[in-house]
């Protein structure tokens, strides 16, 4: 059963996913370990982890497609959801982008409507029109069909053309065959029940760490709204900075470490040094 199968068979399942997010292969291998099933191989993180800024599309294809290869080879078994923002250029380009994630494993792929180049500035997501989005996305749903991937797709323009928009576009989106719906920064808990609804039965998506203008529930509350997905971008992201700036601290102030650092013995088998030993017997001479 190939990765995109094995997510249809997840998404089928009952109750609330939520969808750590990750950016190279050791937040890959340590989701893995902890249980997840899933993740989402986000932007936000790899434009932080890659470029030590923020997610402001200036991250390329090839930047997210290494990623892509670097978790996967980490985490063979994780299902990855990755991010390719708005496919990196028009409906030619979003098929290329596709049937690339999907001969490099990944179970699903996001496509948005912004508009790219976005204007010189953080603020606003202005977003394109309907039509031409209706384009991408049918290209991106075409594509998927070589290798069965899922297709995600997200619209931002809630905050600069309005609920009703976004709402058409979702059920524009459902009608396109798109497998999962994403309303990004949703008002309040009624506008995500009426995503919910646009989506006809199939899999709604949300970000759900706190801190940006959109409203975020609880996993239990997201759940009974009828949200399917939860992902968490700063999740990891947030306490691995502060680790960092904590370590650094430590130096600075003269200390070989900070009082979170791990044990030496837990962080060598973080990084994995027990199990390369583990299977580096198996292929070990005997004593000669």
């Amino acid at each position: 059963m190939n990765a995109p199968e094995r997510m249809r068979r997840l998404l089928a399942e009952p109750g609330f996913i939520v969808m750590p997010a990750i950016w190279d292969g050791l937040s890959a291998r340590l989701t893995t370990e902890a249980g997840f099933k899933t993740a989402f191989l986000s932007g936000s993180c790899v434009a932080a982890s890659r470029l030590g800024g923020p997610d402001l599309d200036l991250l390329s294809f090839r930047e997210m497609f290494d990623s892509l290869t670097v978790v996967r080879d980490a985490a063979p078994d994780l299902l990855i959801l990755a991010d390719a923002d708005h496919g990196y250029g028009n409906a030619m380009n979003v098929q290329r982008t596709v049937r690339a994630y999907g001969r490099a494993g990944a179970a699903a792929i996001l496509i948005e409507d912004k508009i790219t180049p976005r204007a010189l500035t953080a603020a606003g997501k202005p977003c394109m029109p309907r039509d031409e989005v209706r384009m991408k996305i049918r290209a991106a749903v075409e594509a998927a069909k070589d290798s069965a991937i899922l297709v995600m797709a997200r619209t931002d323009c809630r905050p600069t053309a309005g609920i009703d928009e976004a709402l058409a576009r979702i059920e524009m989106y459902v009608e396109e065959g798109a497998d999962i719906l994403f309303l990004d920064s949703p008002k309040d808990e009624d506008e995500i029940r009426r995503a919910v609804a646009a989506a006809g039965g199939r899999p709604s998506f949300a970000v759900l760490s706190p801190g940006a203008p959109r409203e975020t529930p609880t996993q239990a509350r997201a759940a009974e709204l009828g949200l399917k997905i939860g992902t968490y971008p700063t999740g990891m992201l947030s306490p691995a900075i502060a680790g960092i700036k904590a370590g650094l601290a430590a130096l600075a102030a003269g200390n070989a470490e900070a009082e979170m650092a791990l044990a030496p013995a837990a962080l060598r088998s973080a990084l994995g040094y027990d199990a390369y030993d583990h299977q580096a017997r198996r292929f070990a001479l005997p004593d000669r």
